[in-house]
């Protein structure tokens, strides 16, 4: 009786030992992988400590968020591109990546004063796909490993038409709110016309249509709003003009 407890440890160590060195193995296996998950979640955490500065200086935290947000960017964009041509085909192919989009837009931002709607879409990012991979580590050590971390996880995938969505959304709404930033002197004449470069590609994503799908939306709904009898003629004057300089933006449709 005296030997149970021993050789229950002695028979639970190798399992603990075989979960671990399977996540070892697959980290290994995975390298870039593993890396964009350590980037991600990063990010994730310079956000928190920007939004809830407990410890340190939230500036820092909010420029390191957007440099792990860029350092994510490029090591995909070397997993979707992995050979460099010095030819225009590869630029036009680079700048199709959607990473490609996101490491300008965190460079956009590193030289812009701290804006906090800028740090929503790259955590969100961030959460959406640290999540996806992180499964994928918990199912190395064991499939009914860490439930509560599971939990979350699919209530992150779940939501994820939703939070794709409003990464749509934020990108739209950021667009004037770089103007106002120029205005304000907390960003430099160039911000805009960079951003909105950077605008016209995510409407024209290839693996991210909604951005597209929400602009799309929201030109209908002001489109409906302009031709309701009790419209002020001034608003709509407003508002037509809006949709002329927007219908500027409307890319052709993009092959999947």
């Amino acid at each position: 009786m005296a030997d149970s407890p021993s050789s229950g440890s002695a028979d639970s160590s190798p399992q603990v030992e075989k979960g671990w060195g399977a996540l070892k193995q697959h980290v290994l296996a995975n390298k870039i992988n593993a890396g964009l998950w350590t980037t991600r979640v990063f990010t994730i955490l310079f956000t928190v400590a920007f939004l809830i500065p407990l410890f340190g200086n939230p500036y820092n935290a909010y420029y390191k968020a957007l440099m792990s947000s860029a350092a994510t960017s490029a090591l995909r964009l070397h997993q979707r591109v992995p050979v460099v041509r010095l030819n225009m085909q590869f630029i036009e192919d680079l700048l199709l990546e959607d990473s490609c989009h996101y490491l300008l837009y965190s460079i956009i931002f590193l030289y812009v004063s701290p804006v906090t709607m800028v740090l929503i879409p790259v955590v969100l990012f961030a959460i959406l796909h640290a999540a996806s991979y992180s499964l994928a580590l918990l199912d190395t050590l064991g499939q009914n490993s860490c439930w509560p971390a599971r939990l979350m996880i699919s209530i992150v995938e779940f939501q994820s038409r939703n939070i794709l969505r409003l990464c749509g959304l934020l990108e739209i709404m950021i667009l004037p709110l770089t103007v106002i930033l120029v205005f304000t002197g907390r960003a430099g004449l160039l911000t805009p016309f960079v951003y909105y470069q950077f605008f016209k590609m995510r409407l024209s994503s290839r693996r991210n249509h909604f951005t597209r799908n929400i602009f799309h939306e929201l030109r209908s709904a002001l489109s409906s709003v302009s031709t309701r009898p009790s419209m002020p003629g001034m608003v709509r004057w407003l508002i037509n003009g809006l949709l002329k300089v927007t219908q500027q933006m409307t890319p052709n449709p993009v092959p999947q």
